[in-house]
């Protein structure tokens, strides 16, 4: 038999009390009393389960890519299986192995063995050979911190020793003038070439789409792009209106005024022209179309990064655009033509100022004010491209 509680609420201290009631539970005889100071295996299942419902699919392959390199680095530097957890030394021999530093010839070197590296990218945990960038490091340190708290293990990436070989590098590689290199912007005249290779063929029509759904509507990352439904976008007048339902910056689904993202102009022609030759009624937007201009499954994230640069290669321009130079682009493009910053966080979802000069490029954005896709002038900001 169990005793039934209830919340009391005292205005006066603030806090919650637990009151004995007056009502006698009793359990049901096929009901298993839980030891309530530990979980049963079905209930870590499930917690897992939610877990891993509320992180997005790319943090997920980003743990996953991170985490097999530490195993793949950790067997061949140590002769065997990573275990939980790890030797506060073996975070900071792989940070030497992978962080570069000046030598006393003034050469860049890493502690990494040649022929260790060499079978890294041969088994395929890394992708090519040399040091990485100073944020991937960074990440994959903070990607075996994260596990080892997940899973309550005294944590090697939080001590004082390991912070602070960390700091004093990033420190180092900004001395040296070395940055986390940024995609170029895809702004007006480089988007107008790449839009110019898109024939009237459905492969054409479908990424002259995709390119213009993306810039416009404020710089979608790939994600958002692949994950857009018809049901999430509603026609009004000559224009769309995209919802964006969940994004990097509002993970939680919350129902937003600065959800609602407008799609006009040259990308509200073009929407349309991709629903009326797909039969877009329900379900993704964008999928890849097979042989015989049958349409297949939905694009994945990585199929907007390759639509991008198989565009971009075909109107001769640099093979550094990716498809983070749409998002760069639009901030660009959006600072050119002077538009308010609240207006532009709006529609690209920043939430800091500071965040969003991060995508702005100087460089892209000396002349005056382009004009739009289609030729006129924007009446307010870029909304009509």
């Amino acid at each position: 038999m169990l005793h039934s509680r209830y919340i009391f609420y005292s205005e006066h201290m603030k806090t919650a009390i637990f009151k004995p009631a007056s009502i006698v539970l009793v359990c049901p005889d096929q009901a298993v009393p839980l030891d309530p100071t530990a979980l049963t295996p079905l209930a870590e299942r499930a917690e897992r389960a939610l877990l891993a419902q509320g992180e997005s699919a790319n943090t997920r392959r980003s743990y996953q890519s991170a985490l097999r390199y530490w195993a793949g680095w950790y067997q061949m530097r140590f002769g065997q299986a990573i275990a939980l957890p790890v030797p506060e030394s073996c975070v900071v021999q792989f940070i030497v192995d992978h962080a570069q530093r000046v030598d006393e010839h003034g050469m860049l070197t890493t502690e990494l063995p040649t022929e260790i590296d060499q079978a890294l990218v041969t088994a395929g945990v890394k992708g090519k050979l040399g040091a990485p960038t100073f944020s991937t490091l960074s990440h994959r340190v903070s990607v075996l911190s994260r596990v080892h708290q997940l899973e309550e293990q005294p944590n090697p990436c939080q001590t004082p020793r390991v912070k602070e070989l960390l700091s004093r590098t990033r420190r180092g590689y900004a001395s040296r003038g070395e940055h986390a290199q940024k995609k170029p912007a895809l702004t007006k005249e480089p988007l107008a070439a790449v839009l110019e290779t898109c024939d009237d063929s459905l492969t054409g029509v479908r990424d002259r789409a995709l390119l213009l759904f993306a810039f416009s509507s404020g710089g979608r990352r790939r994600s958002e792009v692949t994950a857009a439904t018809w049901e999430n976008v509603r026609r009004e007048g000559d224009h769309w209106i995209y919802t964006l339902r969940q994004s990097k910056t509002n993970q939680s689904g919350l129902d937003l005024a600065s959800n609602d993202k407008p799609i006009a102009g040259a990308a509200a022609r073009a929407l349309t022209a991709w629903q009326i030759r797909s039969k877009g009624v329900c379900g993704p937007i964008f999928r890849r179309v097979r042989r015989g201009d049958a349409l297949g499954e939905p694009l994945q994230p990585s199929a907007v990064r390759d639509i991008v640069k198989r565009r971009c290669a075909l109107a001769g321009l640099s093979d550094e655009y990716s498809a983070h130079s749409l998002r760069s682009g639009f901030v660009t493009e959006a600072g050119r033509q002077q538009v308010p910053l609240g207006e532009m966080m709006a529609l690209t979802g920043h939430r800091t100022t500071a965040a969003l000069v991060g995508y702005f490029r100087a460089a892209d954005s000396l002349g005056r004010g382009a004009t739009l896709i289609d030729g006129t002038e924007p009446r307010r900001g870029i909304s009509e491209s």
